[in-house]
């Protein structure tokens, strides 16, 4: 089979589909090619015996005005759902006790989750200069700022939860660039957050936002906003389940793609420019004519493995379910990496009375957890869950397992030669625009925002 087209996007993870979405919008001619089976990547969503759980993200948070746009075009396909306020209930883990995490300068001081010298070093925050090293880890950061505590029961467990990831890896630079911003511009976080609250204010009065900063999902599961972009790019521009893509620029500076269709017959696609959103590991095989060298500054992006854990109860019976979840630090020494109460925030995820968690174990620092069976997983959770959650038995009405092989990319020093290499493969090869969760941040608003501009480059 020959086609032709005007661009290519390779992948219909929620990147790849806001492309697509915003290229149907503006009238462009284009093909999405996917190597599974279905769109969405890792965003995938399951109904059982009333419970509906996401096996991937379970939610995002809209930091960006392109997210309430694009929900605001396809509403006639899919609905925004925001969490209920007690989502900014939040817990953490210390000696097999959930601590509510405080927010402010107060319920810092008050916590018992920190030691008396790091709250005294909290109020002298603001004095301290900021830091030279462009490159510095994010516990090095943490330390010089607020201390070790604030590391180990307040960062760590943010880190673990949002990237799976180790702080004496991820560079704030790149894993986490506001708050890198945040002393670079202010000269410290508290002072930082309080000017900018104050220049947020102003800018209010003088012209309102048009999107709140909160969490959000879709209703009845975020496959249903994956699903919805497909609908709305158009059906029948999507190819699935191609294999063994591999991409070729032409003498007149465009590309063919070749694959394999599902039932065995070649495929071969000529496009004018090409967009990919894969992930890292898989620009090898679909760039080949690009150099060793230059592909492994690329492709050297390590993963988080993780393994997800959808466990629904039709009668709770532990202690109540308030808030948006607990995460754990690594200083506990568990290899559970947070539990989430999706039914607790948002609506019809469990039948009534009932509740659905999801789990979270592995990570980078727990990559073992990955080979184990399920029945030795079920039999951890159980264990932690009757310990933590006030469970006399663990008899869950729905238990399903997911592995991740490649979760979540850590963002790293070696960021800065993937960018260069990036800017650098983009002047050779103009035609070509390599996105996906490589650079760009990892959240879901992160993906959407990317995809416009993707289609905005085009």
């Amino acid at each position: 089979m020959e086609l032709q087209t005007d661009i290519l996007i390779v992948g219909a993870g929620l990147t790849g589909l806001t492309t697509a979405h915003y290229l149907q919008k503006n009238s462009r001619s284009f093909l999405v090619v996917e190597q599974a089976t279905h769109v969405g990547g890792a965003i995938q969503t399951g109904e059982e015996n009333g419970f509906i759980f996401e096996q991937g993200p379970s939610t995002g948070v809209m930091n960006n005005e392109i997210v309430r746009e694009v929900f605001d075009d396809i509403s006639s396909l899919c609905t925004l759902e925001w969490a209920a306020n007690n989502v900014n209930k939040r817990f953490i883990l210390k000696n097999n006790r959930w601590q509510p995490l405080p927010s402010g300068v107060l319920g810092g001081i008050t916590t018992p989750l920190f030691k008396f010298s790091d709250k005294l070093r909290l109020l002298t925050e603001p004095f301290r200069k900021p830091g030279t090293n462009p490159n510095e880890t994010l516990d090095q950061l943490v330390k010089r700022r607020m201390g070790k505590s604030f590391l180990d029961y307040a960062v760590d467990p943010f880190i673990l939860g949002v990237y799976a990831g180790d702080p004496s890896y991820l560079v704030p630079r790149f894993a986490l660039p506001k708050l890198y911003q945040l002393e670079q511009n202010y000269g410290s976080f508290i002072g930082g957050s309080v000017k900018m609250q104050l220049e947020k204010r102003k800018l209010k009065e003088k012209k309102p936002p048009k999107q709140p900063h909160r969490i959000f999902s879709a209703k009845g599961g975020l496959h249903n906003l994956t699903h919805a972009l497909m609908q709305s790019a158009g059906k029948e521009k999507f190819l699935l389940g191609i294999q063994q893509l591999s991409l070729l620029p032409t003498d007149n500076n465009h590309f063919k793609a070749e694959g394999i269709l599902p039932n065995g017959e070649k495929i071969l696609i000529q496009a004018n420019q090409i967009i990919t959103t894969t992930g890292a590991s898989s620009l090898h095989s679909l760039l080949p004519f690009v150099e060793n060298h230059l592909l492994n500054n690329i492709t050297n992006l390590h993963y988080a493995k993780v393994v997800q854990v959808a466990v629904g109860f039709n009668h709770w019976l532990g202690t109540p379910i308030d808030g948006f979840g607990g995460l754990i630090p690594s200083k506990e020494n568990k290899q559970l990496l947070g539990v989430l109460y999706p039914s607790a925030f948002l609506s019809h995820r469990a039948p009534e009375g009932g509740a659905l968690l999801s789990i979270f174990l592995g990570g980078v620092r727990h990559p073992e957890v990955f080979d184990m069976p399920d029945n030795a997983i079920r039999q951890l959770i159980g264990i932690s869950l009757q310990e933590w959650m006030g469970l006399k038995s663990f008899n869950p009405d729905l238990f399903q397992v997911f592995r991740y092989q490649e979760a979540i990319p850590q963002y790293g020093a070696d960021c800065e030669a993937r960018f260069i290499t990036l800017d650098r493969l983009q002047q050779q090869f103009p035609s070509l625009h390599i996105g996906g969760n490589l650079r760009g941040g990892i959240g879901m608003a992160d993906r959407i925002k990317q995809g416009k501009q993707l289609a905005n480059e085009i």
